[in-house]
Formats: structure tokens, sequence, C-alpha cells
């Protein structure tokens, strides 16, 4: 069992850059694959970036590739999700995930992200 809470959403100006960070309470969070996704409003969630292993393996959506940058730490059992070049379409809700047995489990609440242009 492991609880998940984001932080670090807000309102940022396009071609900002804001960290998210999600920590856990329970299991050590190397021990799940993570993952971070979005919903924006009218839209279904989508994938954004993964983590296994803390580092041992990172997979992007190709919409975020090259900006966004998914990373752990072990000592704080947070997982971070560091976006640059923001776009407007990058405004949603961001959730953090982890993952057991092949499937994301356990989320958190989700934190607000605004890009205004």
């Amino acid at each position: 069992q492991v609880q998940l809470v984001e932080s670090g959403g807000g309102l940022v100006q396009a071609g900002g850059s804001v960290r998210l960070s999600c920590v856990a309470s329970g299991r050590t969070l190397s021990y799940y694959r993570m993952g971070w996704f979005r919903q924006a409003p009218g839209k279904e969630r989508e994938f954004v970036a993964a983590i296994s292993d803390f580092g041992g393996s990172t997979l992007y959506a190709d919409s975020v590739k090259g900006r966004f940058t998914i990373s752990g730490d072990n000592a704080k059992n947070t997982v971070y999700l560091q976006m640059n070049s923001l776009k407007p379409e990058d405004t949603a809700v961001y959730s953090c995930a982890a993952a057991e047995h092949g499937s994301y489990k356990y989320w958190g609440q989700g934190t607000q992200v605004t890009v205004s242009s």
C-alpha cells in the first residue's frame, strides 16, 4: 500500500518551467514503476511519463519528449516531473501513479498546472 501526494502546480507563462513532486508514504517508491498522467478539461486522461527502478528506464509521451524529465529520489521517496518549455496545451491536472503487477493501482489527488499564452 502506498499513498501519493502531488505538489508544485500553479500558473506559469508559456515557455516557462515547473517542477512537480509526488511524495509517497508507505512502501518505497523505487519498488514500483511510477508514472505521471494528465487530464485536461473535456479530455481523457493521458500518459505523460514513467520511470522504473528510479532511473533504470524512463518513457515519455511524444508530446512531452525533450521538454519534460521524470526522476526519482530514494532518500526522499519522491518522484519529480520537471517540465520545461511549457505550452498552453500542457494545461491540465497532473497526477502521479504507482504501478503494481503491471497496472497503475495507486493514484494521487492531482495538481493543477495552467500555462498562459
